[in-house]
């Protein structure tokens, strides 16, 4: 993206959008996709994200330091949009476009645009857009992997 707020990137996936969307509103499958090496588990969560308001624990590490964070479903939009933030008010964003064969673009942003400014000034010295560019590209393939997986295995499912 040319806004020097948000990194994003998007993957067709051969499956659709329900099969994704599954995926992404079960936070137990989280660490299954995450491409950044950080996700560790679920603590907290809902079986399935289902609305805005929500939220789920999840065990992290990043730069070999555990911790644990909460975040809030913040966009909800079945089988389309999902989006959670933490305390910072940075999001992770999904956005799911169904394709003409039955499969589905997903375009995964994260947005830091609705953080104050001491947070992105300390997002950007440690370098996390271009960190978390390389995570979206490597979460988006783990991401269709999964999902064409899925849906191989269950093929009547729309």
């Amino acid at each position: 993206m040319s806004d020097d707020t948000q990194v994003s990137g998007s993957i067709t996936v051969k499956a659709p959008p329900a099969v994704v969307f599954a995926i992404l509103t079960d936070p137990r499958q989280h660490s299954r996709i995450d491409g950044s090496g950080s996700v560790r588990n679920i603590l907290r969560a809902p079986e399935r994200i289902t609305a805005k308001g929500q939220t789920f624990t999840v065990r992290m590490k990043l730069f070999g330091v555990p911790y644990v964070i909460v975040n809030r479903a913040v966009e909800f939009e079945p089988d389309r949009l999902i989006a959670w933030r933490h305390f910072t008010a940075n999001r992770w964003r999904y956005e799911l476009t169904p394709t003409a064969d039955g499969g589905t673009t997903v375009t995964e942003t994260f947005d830091m645009s609705r953080a104050d400014r001491i947070t992105t000034t300390v997002v950007r010295a440690a370098k996390f857009p271009e960190r978390n560019q390389q995570g979206i590209s490597e979460t988006l393939v783990r991401l269709k992997d999964a999902a064409e997986a899925d849906a191989a295995r269950e093929p009547d499912r729309s």
